[in-house]
């Protein structure tokens, strides 16, 4: 039933410095802004390549504002589309799972989804970009577990209407996790990633010893990794290359504190179908 990962919510302390942040460092546009009573925020809605990200400034005690007290800025939640909103609902209330219509779409809570708060709208329109941007689009949601990846991958293959045989293991050292790549399908790289980790010698470790299961960070992929880095490096964003090669030329981590507290993995044009289970359709570089 999900059909793209196409946005994520942010909470974040102030709108106009929160643009300004995702202007500079991912070259996001400007697309509208509203009022949400469910969020009880101001939200301006701003398009990196053809996804989106929602800011969200509070406007008085909620669901924003308890995120903000609790945690600071950050992931409020990820967001996925799907072409039959309707047949979702129906699946939802079969299944028993609570939910919120409200600014056209779905609110899932992430006490029903291991931690991971989701919003599942309708295909969102294509919006022309008034900034330059490198960034292609949104392709993941990563969710750091203390639970069994496996127990959750069940419970989101079945809620969601995913292919267990479209499952693509993972371990990473570098991280210290393992887990399961939930691929929407076979041509595009939209996924949910879930990472179990424990070990307290990393940072996905320390998180799901202090919060348990969470929404942790989102993947994007640019067609131009060098002005992602001009970028980070012009506005002194922190960041972590991929590789030790001489020049970084497949991806990148920026850190949440560049982003209103959000932690994003960059990758090239196709890299990531290198660990996505279909490493040939990995463009070499030129």
């Amino acid at each position: 039933m999900l059909k793209t990962i196409d946005r994520i919510l942010v909470a974040v302390d102030n709108l106009d410095n929160a643009e300004t942040n995702y202007k500079n460092v991912l070259g996001a546009s400007t697309v509208d802004d509203y009022e949400s009573t469910y969020l009880n925020a101001k939200v301006r809605v701003m398009a990196i390549g053809s996804s989106w990200v929602e800011l969200c400034q509070a406007t008085g005690p909620g669901i924003t504002e308890d995120r903000l007290q609790k945690n600071g800025e950050g992931l409020l939640f990820g967001g996925a589309s799907t072409a039959t909103l309707n047949q979702f609902v129906e699946h939802l209330n079969t299944k028993g799972i609570k939910h919120t219509f409200a600014d056209q779409r779905i609110y899932i809570g992430g006490d029903l989804l291991y931690g991971m708060p989701l919003v599942v709208s309708p295909p969102h329109p294509a919006y022309p970009a008034t900034e330059p941007t490198s960034i292609e689009f949104v392709y993941e949601l990563t969710v750091v577990l203390k639970s069994s990846w496996r127990e959750v991958a069940g419970h989101y293959t079945d809620l969601f209407g995913l292919d267990a045989d479209k499952r693509v293991g993972i371990t990473f050292p570098r991280f210290g996790y393992e887990g399961s790549l939930l691929m929407f399908n076979d041509e595009h790289l939209d996924r949910i990633e879930l990472s179990e980790a424990h070990d307290p010698a990393y940072p996905m470790g320390r998180f799901s010893a202090k919060q348990g299961d969470g929404l942790y960070m989102c993947y994007v992929q640019t067609n131009d990794l060098a002005d992602v880095i001009s970028r980070l490096d012009t506005h002194k964003c922190r960041w972590t290359r991929r590789t030790d090669t001489p020049v970084e030329q497949d991806g990148l981590w920026i850190h949440p504190s560049a982003l209103n507290g959000v932690l994003i993995g960059v990758s090239r044009t196709s890299l990531a179908w290198g660990w996505s289970g279909k490493p040939e359709r990995v463009q070499p570089l030129d």
